[in-house]
């Protein structure tokens, strides 16, 4: 057992399976820590499949303007509030949007701290979805 680990050929072989291994953990534990960035195409699975929650944090004028189907706008600065009064289902997962998915990134440590399991993000946020030509919904 020694000499396999002494002979220099696979000593690479060892440091490429040490490293492709925390490769393949760090999505998982990035996802764990702060929740999952998702795809357009994701977020519509999450929103149709799993009855995902969606929270937009737009202004109210962007709200209504455009927004995901089903989504429910709060304000950044008061979205225990605003969940609490909405009284949503825990066992569902949330989707946070904003406009280009930087301010729903940073809310994501406060909704999980509310008691979801699962909290996500549209990368790109309302952005992406146009980019990706999803239908919006005008007040």
């Amino acid at each position: 057992m020694m000499n396999f680990l002494t002979q220099i050929d696979n000593l690479a072989l060892i440091a490429l399976l040490l490293v492709s291994g925390t490769a393949l953990f760090l999505p998982t534990l990035s996802t764990l820590i702060g929740g999952k960035g998702l795809s357009p195409t994701e977020a519509t699975i999450w929103i149709n499949r799993r009855k995902a929650h969606v929270l937009d944090l737009r202004a109210e004028e962007a709200f209504k303007v455009g927004r995901l189907p089903g989504a429910k706008s709060i304000k950044p600065s008061e979205i225990s509030a605003a969940i609490e009064k909405l009284k949503l289902d825990r066992k569902h997962p949330v989707v946070l949007v904003c406009e280009t998915g930087s301010h729903s990134r940073k809310a994501i440590a406060e909704v999980k701290k509310l008691g979801f399991a699962e909290v996500g993000t549209l990368e790109g946020g309302v952005q992406a979805w146009k980019q990706a030509a999803l239908p919006l919904v005008k007040s």
